[in-house]
């Protein structure tokens, strides 16, 4: 069963900013509401109220569906609204003309005041709310503005001072400008995030393209010069057999030995046991997660460390690395090593893993789920790892350490002096 809030939790980071920011827009016609419709009962009669609470609650509920529609608008989801647009224009005259009406030939006193308020206060409200749905600031500059001169234009039939509606507009033009400010400001952050995460996604897909080209300059290293020999030897063989020559078999059994030495170094290209250190993959991990956009902080000496040692944990290291930047929503990575009871333990520790109930997934099916993807020693996920740890007598756990947080532990024996030399450096 699905906990409380757990589509929230599902989402990534700007799926969230959106949420907030659509609801944000939702909220400003609640407020509309409140302020301009439910306020009317207590200046007016109940029937008037009434009259006035149903308009500002059909112009609010078409505000919400220009604000939702615009912002999808502007995600590249929908076609620019403009038909709905005009039918908020529309809307908003109309219900603004009501309210001069019931102003002019309702009750006089309070009623002047709610009929008053309902009149600014949905012109302020549309002209917020439509600038979501045009693009440049001098369109925006006009809607706000054409606003401002409409309500001061309607204010005549209430034979109102020349000073009272220039006022008016004054305040139209300055609290629809700010709720456009708002409104635009809130899309550009939004716009931001976005571009934030497809830069962290580019950034991340330039990293593993940067390690497929170090990868194939490894294996052009290791293969080229060796298929050159190959070349060169089975032609000068080809020319002794031609020839009779017993030499024939000599060079042939030199290309057999050359062919296997390329797949062993090959073998090794693949494995990642090729030149493995376990600093420079420490290097490489924080180069790579810096880049897409997460902290990394490592902390501990890696330098004297036996060659198996640190090939064994810089394995580790990239496959861990790995996981970060394809599951979960890490904001920040911490890796330790250091020396234990005669031993070298590397800790990974990373945020943004999404918590599990009783019932859902845990460590152990997720070890289960990475020995399924494993084929042999090379393979992938943690039993790939448990097995190239076990050829140096190491272990490895990995599962939950607390609320988000994901902990990966490797530890390797020493030889026995190499570990007293660290006992006596760190004494």
């Amino acid at each position: 069963m699905r906990r409380p809030g757990g589509w929230w939790r599902t989402k990534s980071t700007p799926e969230k900013v959106e949420t907030y920011t659509r609801w944000s827009f939702h909220f400003f016609g609640v407020i509309e509401v409140f302020a301009l419709g439910v306020s009317a009962y207590g200046r007016t009669g109940v029937g008037l109220a009434t009259v006035l609470c149903l308009l500002v609650v059909a112009h609010a509920a078409v505000c919400m569906l220009v604000s939702s529609r615009a912002l999808d608008w502007t995600r590249g989801r929908r076609p620019q609204p403009v038909r709905l647009m005009w039918t908020l224009v529309v809307v908003s005259a109309v219900v603004s003309t009501t309210a001069v009406v019931i102003a002019e030939r309702g009750p006089a006193g309070e009623v002047e005041t709610a009929a008053g308020s309902v009149y600014g206060g949905v012109l302020c409200f549309a002209a917020g709310v439509i600038t979501l749905g045009v693009s440049g600031r001098r369109r925006m500059v006009a809607v706000v503005g054409g606003f401002a001169v409409g309500a001061g234009l309607l204010t005549f039939p209430l034979e109102m001072p020349v000073l009272a509606s220039v006022v008016l507009a004054g305040l139209v033009m300055v609290t629809g400008g700010f709720l456009a400010i708002t409104s635009i400001f809130s899309l550009w952050l939004l716009n931001a995030v976005y571009a934030l995460d497809d830069a962290k996604e580019t950034r991340a897909r330039l990293a593993v393209a940067e390690e497929r080209l170090r990868f194939g300059r490894d294996l052009h290293d290791v293969m080229g010069r060796n298929l050159a020999v190959i070349a060169l030897k089975s032609e000068l063989a080809v020319q002794l057999s031609r020839r009779g020559r017993p030499e024939a078999v000599e060079q042939m059994i030199e290309v057999q030995r050359i062919a296997q030495e390329s797949q062993r170094e090959v073998r090794d290209v693949v494995r990642g046991y090729r030149e493995a250190a376990l600093e420079v993959e420490l290097a490489g991990a924080r180069g790579v997660l810096t880049a897409a956009g997460i902290t990394a902080k490592v902390i501990g000496e890696t330098a004297g460390l036996p060659a198996e040692v640190q090939s064994a944990l810089g394995w580790v290291v990239r496959e861990a690395t790995t996981n970060v930047l394809r599951h979960g929503d890490a904001k920040k990575v911490a890796v330790t090593v250091r020396m234990s009871g005669g031993r070298v333990v590397l800790t990974v520790e990373n945020d943004g893993v999404a918590e599990t109930t009783g019932d859902g997934p845990s460590a152990e099916t997720a070890d289960t789920a990475g020995s399924a993807r494993t084929s042999g020693s090379g393979g992938s996920g943690l039993a790939g790892l448990r097995e190239r740890l076990s050829a140096v007598d190491g272990t490895l756990e990995a599962g939950p350490a607390g609320r988000g947080v994901f902990r990966l532990t490797a530890a390797v024996p020493l030889p026995d002096a190499t570990a007293g030399a660290a006992l006596e450096v760190a004494s």
